[in-house]
This record gives structure tokens, C-alpha cells and sequence, in this order.
């Protein structure tokens, strides 16, 4: 992992308190132990950039600070091509990546086309801060070490789980848009922004879709092509789903050699089809069970307030930590890979249990996106999110603006602060998230995607031999109403619905009454910090139950809650005990 943090003072130099601040400020902001990072830095004529990594080299990547000509290059992220940081910042390289760049009088900082590797950036009366850590953003621009939370724009962390908005949790911290650049010049700051790809519409014939989902696979396989010479095997999360189905296919075609991994139980649909599949392609599976009581009736769970801080310090309170974060680990340069953000090739958002197309429909979407659980939140908080669904709202072609507000917070938001997690602990190929790959994907037809034609054309294409393998949850969408045109070759064979109870339990969807207990006590123990975007009456019925009705949501506000009262920046909680969370009874 790299953090990265660029300083340029509006008149004059920097101070040296503010350099002595950065410095300091850096322990706090990267969520690693301090004995592991090293760091470079650079100061010219009114401009300092800052680069730090708990890389053990820079090997595999360009130098944390490399100089090419008279500029000084900082690259976040990864390339493709290691060769292109000379190109920076051109976002149109392959990779995943932002870039950061200072010479004497300038300084600018750029997105890529999905932001995942983000930029966050803030002003004072003096200088302009721009950096790859919104806390460490925060923290330079502070005169003090005080946060400041924006408590408004949280309204957003609270009903999703991640912000819908350019808004950080800290006061006056902003994240550039995708496929951005901030320059700042001479004291002055200028941001121009390039807008997503246009969607071009479904091809008519056979062969047009075949050319269509050939530019996409290329772009695919161009992502793991260098994968082939490293030596060792690729490490693969796979489940019985849809995107990792297509990374296995993937590396099956491009003749990388990987073995799987799949978190569950041996009843898990996840961990039966995965199991299918490895058996299939024949590479290696491992299956990693959660701990159990030695009844195995129950699973233990870490403590929410530890969960809480780890999700906190990880993503600066920009996820939930309803969602599993990848705990620390010494950096290791073993080739990972998981299917995260695979929505970005079936039109998003879209996919989640959207079937009716109509305008309507589409809007209904778009708002409840922005305005979910209304009643649970203040006037003020509600005024917020309708004036931040606006511009989304006024977009006549419905299923584009939904498959950009994907990009631009479930990706580029949500996904930019969770895969901190996994990089600090390495750095992790997503195929999904490369700019080609993005690219191509948002140049087809939404409509096209959304029926999930284009990645079962794309599986059969890199492994024909998965055709008869099932999927777990929905059938494939566009298997309903087939025709007989359709090629018996290409027939979709079947999928495992996911059960309620039994194999495909989880304890986050069915916190049981000790869990939920603990989230209980934390958030109405800290209503007053959430009084400027809650109901307290509202928040106390949501518990009314001994077990909470809406466990993603009680996640949201708990990790709210823990970071308003001041859990983080603090002290790792201690000597929590787990909880223990009773699996229900299939026969009850």
C-alpha cells in the first residue's frame, strides 16, 4: 500500500510546522504498524510531495518517487505497465491507479476512471493539501491534532454504508470525481474532469456481439498476461456466483496457472459450487470454515467494537463495518485475486433485483438510493440527500445514470475506501477495476449488460467447459423466455437458490439477540453525536426487537455512532470478548 500527500502553499513556502505536522500525522493515517513504513519526500518552490509504502521495495512497481525530467512522479495504485508512469497522469494506461505529480510552482494530483484509487483534497487560507488518505488530508489542514467530522454529509455512511457524495467524514475534505486533475499552479487550484464513456447501443447481429464482448475479453486478458511469469500460482476467492466465475475463466484462458479459496461451510452454496468449478478447470481448492462452537450450533463473532475500530482506521469511516474488511498482515507479494466490482460489467447497480426497466421504475431507484429509510432521519438530513440525488435525477437516460452512480460511489467510494484492507497487506489484481476493462464495459449497451449475455458469453468463451455448471442465487436473466433461436451449445443449465437458514446462513443477515444487544447498547448510548441526522425515536423502534429487523442498517449507524464518540483516531480497543451468535434450526 502507498499513501501519498502533496502540499502547495498559496503565497510564499510551506511553513516547516506543517511539514513537521504532515510527518507526524502519517502513524495515524496508515493503517499499518509504524516500524513497517518507510518514506520519501521532495520540496521545491513552494510545492512539497510526500510518498510512503510498507512495500519491503519498489520492485514490482515504479519507485514510490521517481524523477523524469523535472518532474517528480508518485504512483498509487498499479500499472499494467510499470513503463507508463511516464505517461502520467494519462488515465488512459492500463492498470488501476492514481497519479501524483510536483515540480517547482506546481503540483497536480489525478483519477483514474473509477476513482478506486482516490484523491481527497482540501484548502486554508495558506495552502492547498491534496492526498491519497482523507484523515491524513484532515490532519495536515488542521492547525491543531482535533478532528472535525462533517456530521451532515454521514447521512449518506448511514442508510448504504458508504457515501453517495464527494463528502468525507472530516470537515472541509472533498475526494475527486473519476478521471479528474487538480493542478495546483503557482498557489492557484484548477480541477477539470473527463466524462464516462457513452454507452453505444446493443448490437443487432451475432457477429456485432461477438466483435463487442471481443474488445471486452481482450481488454480481460491484457489484465492477467503478466501473471503468467511470476513463478507462483495465482490465489483466487472464488464463490458460486457470477464475477468470480468469470476471473477463473479468465485465468483458465490465459494459461495462469491459480488455485481457489472459499470462506464457509462445507453446506454453503458458495462452497459447493466452488468446488464444482475447481474440480472442473482442475486447480487446487481450499475451503476456509469460520470458527464454531464445538457443537458447531453457532458461530463466534469478533466484538463490534473492535470490528468497529479496525473498519474505522482501515477505510477513515467511509465503509461500514457491516462489511468484512481484510485484517492486516505483513505485506507479501503473492499474487491475489477476487471478484470485487464484477457488477461493473452487468450494468452496476442495475443488477441488483432491478426487472422492470421503465422510466419509473428506473427513478424509483435512483431515489431510493439517495433517500432510503426517510423516516429514520432528520429533516435536514433528508433536504441533504434530495439535494444530492438532483443532478442524478435529471438525467434523462435512466439506466446510464444508474450504471455511472455505480462507478462513481459503489466503486469509486465504497470499493476505494474497502480494498484498503487488502492492500496493505499486498497488492491484489482486479481485473474489474482496470481502466481498459472500465472502459470497455461502460461502451456497451446497459440494457445489454443488465441481461447478463455479456459475462455468460464471456465465461464460455475462456472456459466452455463451466457451461453446465450452476450459479448460485438468480437464474441467469436472460434465460427467461428463451426461444428456440437460442444456440443449445450456449443454453444456461441451471442455478442453487440460496436458502435462508441452513447452508446459506450468515450471521450478519441473522444477528441473533447477543449481537444485537451490543449494537444496541452503542447506538442509543450515542444518540446525542447523531442528532443532527437521526430520529431518536425512529433509532430506538428500529430496536425495538430483541432481534434487529434490519441488521445492515443497525452496522451503518453502529460504525457511525463509534466514530463520532471517538473510537478512531484511538487506542485499539481491548480485551473484548467474541460474541456468539446461535445458527438457527433448519428443522425449526
Amino acid at each position: 500500500m502507498r499513501v501519498y500527500l502533496g502540499v502547495a502553499a498559496k503565497r510564499h513556502d510551506i511553513p516547516a510546522p506543517v511539514l513537521d505536522r504532515v510527518r507526524s500525522a502519517i502513524e495515524s493515517a496508515f493503517p499499518v504498524p509504524p516500524d513497517v513504513i518507510r518514506g520519501r519526500e521532495w520540496h521545491g518552490r513552494g510545492v512539497s510531495l510526500f510518498g510512503w509504502t510498507n512495500e519491503p521495495d519498489d520492485t514490482r512497481q515504479p519507485p514510490l518517487l521517481s524523477e523524469h525530467g523535472d518532474r517528480i512522479i508518485g504512483l498509487n495504485g498499479h500499472l499494467a505497465d510499470p513503463a507508463d508512469v511516464t505517461r502520467m497522469p494519462d488515465d488512459s494506461a492500463g492498470g488501476c491507479f492514481s497519479a501524483w505529480i510536483a515540480r517547482d510552482g506546481e503540483l497536480t494530483a489525478s483519477t483514474a476512471i473509477n476513482r478506486v484509487c482516490p484523491v481527497f483534497y482540501a484548502e486554508t487560507p495558506d495552502l492547498h493539501i491534496v492526498g491519497s488518505r482523507a484523515l491524513l488530508v484532515h490532519l495536515a489542514a488542521q492547525p491543531g491534532d482535533r478532528v472535525e467530522h462533517d456530521v451532515l454529509a454521514l447521512q449518506s455512511m448511514v442508510r448504504q454504508g458508504f457515501f453517495l457524495s464527494d463528502e468525507t467524514p472530516y470537515r472541509g475534505v472533498s475526494a475527486l470525481r473519476p478521471s479528474s486533475r487538480l493542478v495546483v499552479r503557482d498557489g492557484r487550484r484548477a480541477i477539470t474532469e473527463t466524462p464516462l464513456p457513452e454507452a453505444a447501443p446493443a448490437p443487432a447481429s451475432a457477429r456485432g456481439k461477438r466483435a463487442a464482448i471481443a474488445e471486452l475479453a481482450d481488454a480481460l486478458l491484457a489484465t492477467v498476461a503478466p501473471l503468467r511469469d511470476l513463478g507462483e500460482p495465482v490465489n483466487l476467492a472464488l464463490t458460486g456466483g457470477r464475477d468470480t466465475r468469470i476471473l477463473a475463466a479468465l485465468l483458465h484462458a490465459a494459461r495462469v496457472p491459480f488455485r481457489v479459496t472459499t470462506n464457509g461451510l462445507d453446506t454453503h452454496p458458495d462452497v459447493i459450487i466452488a468446488r464444482r468449478i475447481a474440480a472442473e478447470l482442475k486447480v487446487e481448492h481450499t475451503v476456509i470454515a469460520p470458527p464454531q462452537t464445538a457443537q458447531k450450533d453457532a458461530v463466534l463473532v469478533e466484538h463490534p467494537l473492535s470490528r468497529a475500530w479496525e473498519t474505522l482506521r482501515t477505510c477513515e469511516g467511509m465503509t461500514s463495518a457491516y462489511e468484512t474488511i481484510v485484517s492486516y498482515l505483513p505485506y507479501s507479494g503473492k499474487p491475489t485475486m477476487s471478484g470485487q466490482s464484477g457488477e461493473t460489467l452487468r450494468a452496476g447497480s442495475l443488477n441488483l433485483l432491478q426487472t422492470d426497466l421503465g422510466d419509473k421504475a428506473l427513478l424509483r431507484r435512483i431515489n431510493n438510493t439517495f433517500f432510503k429509510d426517510e423516516r429514520l432521519f432528520t429533516a435536514e438530513a433528508n433536504e441533504h440527500a434530495r439535494e444530492l440525488a438532483k443532478p442524478w435525477q435529471a438525467r434523462t437516460n435512466r439506466l446510464e445514470a444508474l450504471d455511472h452512480l455505480y462507478i462513481w460511489y459503489k466503486v469509486g467510494r465504497w470499493q476505494a475506501s474497502a480494498r484498503a484492507g487488502s492492500l496493505r497487506r499486498g497488492d491484489p489484481v482486479r481485473p474489474f477495476l482496470d481502466n481498459r476493462v472500465v472502459r470497455a464495459a461502460l461502451s456497451l449497451d446497459q440494457g445489454w449488460r443488465l441481461s447478463e449475455e455479456v459475462i455468460y458469453d464471456l465465461i464460455l468463451r475462456f472456459a466452455p467447459r463451466l457451461r453446465d455448471v450452476p450459479i448460485e442465487g438468480k437464474p441467469w436473466r436472460f434465460a427467461e423466455g428463451l426461444t428456440k433461436r437460442w444456440p443449445w451449445s450456449r443454453m444456461p443449465t441451471g442455478h442453487m437458490p440460496t436458502a435462508k437458514t441452513g447452508g446459506g446462513w450468515s450471521w450478519r443477515t441473522s444477528p441473533g439477540p447477543a449481537l444485537t444487544s451490543v449494537l444496541r447498547d452503542q447506538v442509543l448510548g450515542g444518540l446525542d453525536a447523531l442528532a443532527p441526522i437521526v430520529n431518536a425515536d425512529e433509532v430506538r423502534a428500529l430496536f425495538a426487537d430483541p432481534v434487529v429487523k434490519k441488521p445492515a442498517l443497525a452496522w451503518h449507524l453502529y460504525t457511525v455512532s463509534t466514530l463520532l464518540t471517538g473510537l478512531y483516531p484511538g487506542k485499539q480497543p481491548e480485551g473484548l470478548e467474541e460474541i456468539t451468535v446461535a445458527r438457527p434450526d433448519p428443522a425449526g
